[in-house]
C-alpha cells in the first residue's frame, strides 16, 4: 500500500491512501499545535485496536457480546534505551465467558498483524528519488535488460517483455497502476494485489512462482478485465455514456422487444434460446443492460463468434453480466496464448463444480511423480513444515481434463480449503493450484476456512459454487477426502504449441457436444478473448434472469437517487414497489442500484429495511416505522452512531403510540443521554421536519459521490479509447 504525505501548517501532516486520510501534528511543548495524535501515537494506537479488532472477530462468530470487554495497552520504556519498549496488553472479561473462550480471545491476540509484523523486525529501505510518483511506477514501467528474457511455459514472449507491453498498454489509458501489496510466505509461491491508483476499485490479483510470472498475471488480468468490462459490471455508467452513441463497445448493437415484450429477433441462436429460455418465460425486458438503463433504447448486444460455424451471434450484455462473472476471459501475448488461458479457466471451473458436487474422491498424486516438479515440491513441504497437512490430487477425472487439485487442511480450526489449477502442462496445472492456494493469503488467513460436511444438500447448493467461485471459501464434503479415490491416478499431459493447446481444447468441448462461443478484443493492443459456453461455463443459474437479474436497479435507481425531491405519492409508490420486489431487507442499496457510494456514510450503509423506514417516517407512518426501527435495532451491523440515532427513534416512536406517555416528560433525559443534535434530527424525523436524516441528496447527476465518480472516470477513459479507435478505423464522410 503506498501512503503518501503531505506537508501542512506549521508541523501538521496529511497521510493519504485508499480513501481516507490521517492527520498528525505534534504536542504543544514541541512546538505543535496539539490538534491530533502523533505519528508515534498512532502506531501505539493501531497496536491496541487491532488486538481488539481479532477480540471482536473471535466474539462475533461465537456471538459473544463485547458490550463489557475492555482492552488496554500500555508501552513500558526500558530507562536505558527508549527505543527497547514491551507493549503491554490487558483484557478484562465478563465471569461469564468459559475459560474455553478466554483462551480463544486470549490466542486470537496472538494473530494482531501489527504485533506480528514489529515481532518480525520489519526492513527500512530509505532512499532518495526524483519523481515520486515515477519511481512508484518504476518496477511496472522498466524497460527489460538486454538479454533478459526468462521464458516460462505458456507463455509466447518473456516475462520482462510482457510486462514492460502491458504496462505500456495501460499508461497509454492515463492508468496509474500501482502495486499494493506482495506475499511469498512459502518458497516459489508470489502473489500481489494490483490496482488503479485513482480508482482502487478496480483491482486484480496475480500469482506465480516468481515475482516476475506474479507480477505478469496481475497485470494480465487487470488488461483483461477492463477489456471485457468486468470492472464495470453491475455499476452505473452515468447518463453522459449512458446517452453515448455506444455504450460498451462500438460494435454492439441494440435491439428492440417485440409488442408483448417478446424476445427480439436477432440475439441469441436457436441453441442458446433453448438453454436460456427452456420454459419461454424469458422476457425482453429482463434483458435491458444495467449500465445505461436505456429501456427506450431497448437491449444492447455484444457479437460472440460460433466456433462451429464462424458466424456472429449477439449476446445482451444482462445476460453476460448475470450468468459468467469473470468465467472465461484472459488476456495474452497471443491470441492463441490467450484462448489456452481462458479456456483452462473455464474447465478448472466446471470440473471443480462437477468434483465438488458429485463428491468425488480424488486420487493422490504420488510422491514420485511430484518428485519430477521439486520447487512445487518444497512450497507443498514448506506449509507440512507449518502445520498444514496438504493433498495433492489428480483433478482430471481419469485423465480426461487438464485439471490438478491441491487442498490444505487446519488442525487448529478444522476447516479446509480447495484449490484447483487448469493448464495443457501437467506442471503448469499443478503450480497454479499450489499459487492460487495462497493467493493473498498469510499464515493468520489459514484459519478463515470453512470445516467439511456430510451434508451433501449444503455442498450441492448453487450458492455454494458462488463462493468456491468467488474465493474458494465454500464448503466440502468429507466425502472428498476418503483414502479410497472415486478415479484412478493418470499422469495425464496435453502439451503442445498454444495454436495446439488451444485446438485440443476445443476438440474437448466439442467431445462434450457444446457450442462455444467467442469475442475477441484487441483495441488496447494485447490480444483478449472472452469465451462463453452455455450449459458449462456458467457461475450463477440461468434462473436469475428472470428471478434475481440485476437490472432490478432500474426498478428504483432514479427514485432513490432523487429521493430527496420526491413528493409523498412518489414516496409511497417507491416504498410499495420495493415491497412488491420481495428483495431481502439486507441487501444493501449499493448493490441494488449498481451505485458506489463512500463505505463511511449514511448511503454507504444503507439497507433495504433502512431506506423503508425512513420512508416510514417521512410518511408518517408511524407504526410501520416502529416495527421497521425494531427489526433494524435487533439486526443492525451499522455504525454506533446511527445505532443510537435508531435506538432514540425507538424510544420516541413509543411514546408518540402511547396516549399516556408526553415527549416532554423525557425530553431532557432523551437529550442528556443521545444529545441535543441527534435528539432534534430524532423528533424532527419523526414529525415529519427531518426527511431522510444522514442521506446527502445526489441526483442521477451523482452530485457527491466522488467513489463513483472515480470509477465513472476510469470507464471514461477506456471508453474515450474505443471511440477514438472506431473514428480512425471508420472515418466519418464529409
Amino acid at each position: 500500500m503506498e501512503i503518501k504525505v503531505n506537508y501542512l501548517d506549521n508541523l501538521r501532516l496529511e497521510a493519504r491512501f485508499d480513501d481516507f486520510t490521517v492527520i498528525s501534528d505534534q504536542p504543544i511543548r514541541y512546538k505543535g499545535d496539539g490538534s491530533a495524535p502523533g505519528p508515534f501515537d498512532y502506531f501505539l494506537a493501531s497496536s491496541a485496536m487491532c488486538a481488539a479488532y481479532f477480540v471482536k472477530v473471535y466474539c462475533n462468530a461465537r456471538d459473544i457480546p463485547t458490550e463489557n470487554i475492555r482492552l488496554s495497552q500500555n508501552n513500558i520504556v526500558d530507562p536505558e534505551n527508549r527505543y527497547k519498549q514491551i507493549f503491554k496488553i490487558q483484557v478484562e472479561l465478563p465471569e461469564d465467558i468459559s475459560d474455553k473462550d478466554r483462551q480463544g480471545i486470549m490466542r486470537s491476540i496472538e494473530r494482531c498483524s501489527v504485533k506480528r509484523v514489529v515481532q518480525n523486525v520489519p526492513d527500512f529501505q530509505i532512499e532518495v528519488v526524483e519523481n515520486l510518483d515515477e519511481d512508484a511506477q518504476a518496477l511496472l514501467m522498466a524497460e527489460p535488460e538486454e538479454g533478459a528474457n526468462t521464458w516460462i511455459e505458456g507463455k509466447d514472449l518473456p516475462l520482462e517483455q510482457t510486462i514492460a507491453n502491458m504496462t505500456r498498454m495501460l499508461e497509454s489509458l492515463g492508468m496509474q497502476i500501482e502495486i499494493a501489496s506482495w506475499r511469498n510466505i512459502v518458497p516459489h509461491v508470489w502473489s500481489l494485489h494490483i490496482r488503479d491508483a485513482h480508482s482502487n476499485m478496480c483491482f486484480t490479483n496475480g500469482k506465480g512462482s516468481t515475482k516476475e510470472s506474479a507480477l505478469a498475471s496481475a497485470l494480465g488480468e487487470f488488461i483483461e478485465r477492463l477489456s471485457c468490462n468486468f470492472f464495470y459490471n453491475d455499476q452505473f455508467f452515468g447518463e453522459a455514456i449512458a446517452h453515448s452513441e455506444f455504450v460498451h463497445y462500438p460494435d454492439e448493437k441494440w435491439f428492440q422487444p417485440g409488442p408483448n415484450d417478446e424476445l427480439p429477433v436477432g440475439i441469441l441462436d436457436e441453441h442458446c434460446r433453448d438453454f436460456y429460455d427452456p420454459d419461454g418465460e424469458l422476457r425482453g425486458s429482463h434483458l435491458i443492460d444495467t449500465n445505461s438503463g436505456r429501456t427506450d433504447r431497448g437491449i444492447v448486444a455484444l457479437p460472440f463468434v460460433r466456433q462451429s460455424d464462424g458466424e456472429a451471434i449477439y449476446f445482451p450484455s444482462n445476460l453476460i453480466e448475470n450468468l459468467y462473472l469473470s468465467n472465461g476471459m484472459s488476456a495474452g501475448n497471443t491470441l492463441a496464448e490467450a484462448k489456452v488461458q481462458c479456456l483452462s479457466e473455464i474447465f478448472e471451473r466446471a470440473v471443480k463444480r462437477q468434483i465438488i458436487e458429485e463428491e468425488i474422491a480424488l486420487p493422490d498424486v504420488p510422491r514420485a511423480v511430484l518428485e519430477k516438479y521439486p520447487r512445487i515440491l518444497e512450497g507443498v513441504e514448506a506449509l507440512e513444515k507449518q502445520g498444514f497437512p496438504v493433498l495433492v490430487k489428480d483433478a482430471s477425472l481419469g485423465g480426461d481434463y487438464p485439471v490438478m487439485c491441491v487442498t490444505l487442511m487446519n488442525p487448529r480450526t478444522g476447516g479446509v480449503f480447495a484449490s484447483f489449477g487448469a493448464h495443457p502442462s501437467f506442471e503448469v496445472a499443478l503450480e497454479r493450484s499450489l499459487t492460487e492456494l495462497l493467493q493473498g493469503r498469510s499464515f493468520e488467513g489459514m484459519n478463515d476456512f470453512m470445516p467439511p460436511t456430510f451434508n451433501s444438500l449444503a455442498v450441492t447448493e448453487p450458492n455454494n459454487f458462488v463462493e468456491h467461485f468467488i474465493d474458494s471459501s465454500g464448503l466440502m464434503s468429507w466425502r472428498f477426502f476418503s483414502a479410497r479415490s472415486d478415479i484412478d491416478f493418470v499422469e495425464w499431459d496435453f502439451a503442445g504449441t498454444n495454436e495446439e493447446e488451444a485446438a485440443t481444447l476445443f476438440g474437448l468441448l466439442e467431445a462434450l457436444d457444446l457450442e462455444v462461443y467467442v469475442a475477441v478484443h484487441e483495441d488496447l493492443g494485447a490480444p483478449v478473448c472472452r469465451i462463453l459456453v452455455p450449459g458449462y461455463s456458467e457461475v450463477y443459474p440461468v434462473e436469475d434472469l428472470i428471478w434475481d437479474n440485476t437490472n432490478k436497479a432500474l426498478l428504483f435507481r432514479e427514485d432513490i437517487l432523487n429521493l430527496h425531491a420526491l413528493d409523498d405519492q412518489q414516496l409511497s409508490d417507491l416504498l410499495e414497489r420495493l415491497e412488491d420486489s420481495q428483495i431481502d431487507d439486507h441487501e444493501d442499496i449499493i448493490t441494488l442500484i449498481g451505485v458506489e457510494f463512500d463505505e463511511n456514510t449514511v448511503w454507504g450503509q444503507l439497507t433495504i429495511l433502512e431506506l423503508k423506514l425512513l420512508i416510514n417516517l417521512a410518511l408518517g407512518q408511524q407504526e410501520d416505522a416502529l416495527e421497521r426501527v425494531e427489526m433494524f435495532l435487533q439486526f443492525n451491523d451499522n455504525t454506533v452512531e446511527r445505532g443510537l440515532f435508531y435506538q432514540a427513534v425507538n424510544a420516541v416512536l413509543e411514546i408518540a403510540q402511547d396516549d399516556e406517555l408526553e415527549l416532554n416528560d423525557y425530553i431532557e433525559n432523551f437529550q442528556r443521554m443521545f444529545g441535543e443534535a441527534t435528539m432534534a434530527a430524532v423528533v424532527g424525523s419523526v414529525n415529519g421536519e427531518v426527511r431522510f436524516h444522514g442521506l446527502e441528496p445526489t441526483s442521477m447527476q451523482l452530485e457527491g459521490l466522488e467513489r463513483h465518480q472515480r470509477l465513472i472516470d476510469s470507464y471514461s477513459k477506456l471508453h474515450a479509447h474505443r471511440a477514438a479507435r472506431a473514428e480512425v478505423a471508420s472515418p466519418a464522410t464529409a
